[in-house]
């Protein structure tokens, strides 16, 4: 959005600064009043010429003859600065479509299963549950101060509390998803989620790495703990992010998320 900003500033002040430079030549040059000098600045800025008012000298006709091109090639810039700006604005609507899609699938398929696993590892989640899970009705302040408050929580998964098995067999079953949504080219656009499939692939590679999950040593088991807390920060940070998006566009499913919401202790998806 600054960008955009910034670009639509530029596009505003190059015309005013034509016109200032416009007035300040003809006054110089043709002794005429302000009034005047940018009444004829507009007039050959914009190529419509009345002729009421006309170059006297030498001086002024060059300088009207290089003001019309300044004026043409200043129109063609707005113009076409415009017309991609709009063009680009609708690109970047349609990659931000594509990219909650992927998210979409991802929280569907996987992310709120490990989410819902992870929640159950972390020792401190009474701190943070009734944040996640008190509110029926939220609205746009409420998702930025989960966010903040999200990143001051330490997050923590301890070793003794992993279920090894649990999160491989979730995470072998789901191999083919994270290779095909990492694959996106439209990931490029958001590190964020790319950084969250990078981190659930390693933890995937790493528990199927192993021969066996059963009685792994301690510095093992805080290993694996380390490489699922990684994905447990990037997850419910995405998870928020995510729930606002629905909210704003696709209020059914929003509903849904809800309803089946990891935090909360006995999630169902059933109305009641």
């Amino acid at each position: 959005m600054l960008r955009f900003i910034r670009r639509f500033f530029f596009l505003f002040l190059l015309p005013v600064i034509v016109l200032i430079v416009g007035t300040v030549g003809f006054i110089l040059l043709e002794n005429l009043s302000f009034v005047d000098a940018l009444y004829f600045t507009v007039v050959t800025f914009s190529t419509v010429g009345y002729g009421d008012i006309y170059p006297t000298s030498v001086a002024s006709k060059i300088f009207s003859i290089v003001l019309i091109v300044i004026g043409i090639g200043t129109f063609l810039t707005i113009v076409t600065n415009v017309t991609r700006i709009i063009m680009q604005r609708g690109r970047d609507r349609l990659r931000r479509q594509r990219l909650n899609m992927i998210v979409g699938v991802f929280f569907t398929e996987a992310g709120n299963q490990l989410l819902r696993l992870f929640v159950r590892y972390d020792d401190n989640v009474s701190k943070i549950r009734d944040d996640f899970t008190k509110k029926e009705q939220w609205n746009e302040a409420d998702f930025r101060q989960l966010g903040n408050k999200l990143r001051h929580y330490n997050f923590t998964i301890n070793p003794e509390l992993m279920d090894l098995k649990e999160m491989s067999s979730l995470l072998k079953e789901k191999g083919d998803l994270l290779l095909r949504q990492i694959e996106n080219p439209d990931l490029i656009e958001h590190e964020s989620v790319a950084d969250l499939l990078w981190a659930t692939i390693h933890l995937r590679d790493e528990l199927l790495s192993r021969k066996s999950l059963d009685d792994l040593p301690e510095n093992d088991r805080a290993h694996l703990a380390n490489d699922a807390q990684r994905i447990y920060v990037l997850l419910a940070k995405q998870w928020i992010s995510y729930l606002s998006h629905l909210k704003q566009h696709y209020p059914y499913l929003f509903s849904l998320f809800l309803r089946t919401n990891p935090y909360a202790e006995n999630p169902s998806a059933i109305v009641k």
